[in-house]
């Protein structure tokens, strides 16, 4: 099954050129894919993707990938994140532009094709300062 794989079908994180074959790990998927998330405004950062005991942890960006699950299927990939947003912000407009970069960097970065970006907000930061609106 592996050398078939290998021959026909190209899984969801490689990319074939004239000079052969490229394979991206889903650790680095995870990376670019937390690196252009908290870029975003609204987005306080990433939390673990394992709760315990209802407990969030903010994840600095030493450990972003840790907030990040990519699923590779066949033909295309999928990225799950696990994000804080800041307090007094539209969650929904915040996800959205999130799922957005995400997409895109991805796609324009390793030129492979994202087929969707789940976004699971695990908290919410109340900061010293108001959010810039």
């Amino acid at each position: 099954m592996a050398n078939s794989k290998r021959e026909g079908l190209n899984m969801g994180n490689e990319v074939q050129t004239k000079y052969g074959q490229i394979i991206i790990s889903e650790e680095v998927l995870a990376t670019i894919a937390g690196m252009a998330a908290i870029e975003c405004y609204g987005l306080v950062g990433m939390a673990a993707r394992n709760i315990k005991d209802g407990l969030v942890e903010l994840l600095g960006k030493e450990n972003i990938s840790r907030g990040v699950e990519v699923t590779v299927r066949e033909k295309d990939i999928c990225v799950d994140l696990h994000i804080i947003v800041g307090y007094g912000v539209k969650i929904s407009e915040v996800a959205h532009n999130v799922m957005e970069k995400v997409k895109y960097s991805i796609e324009k970065i390793t030129g492979l094709t994202v087929a969707c970006v789940n976004i699971t907000v695990q908290g919410v930061k109340v900061s010293k300062e108001e959010p810039r609106r």
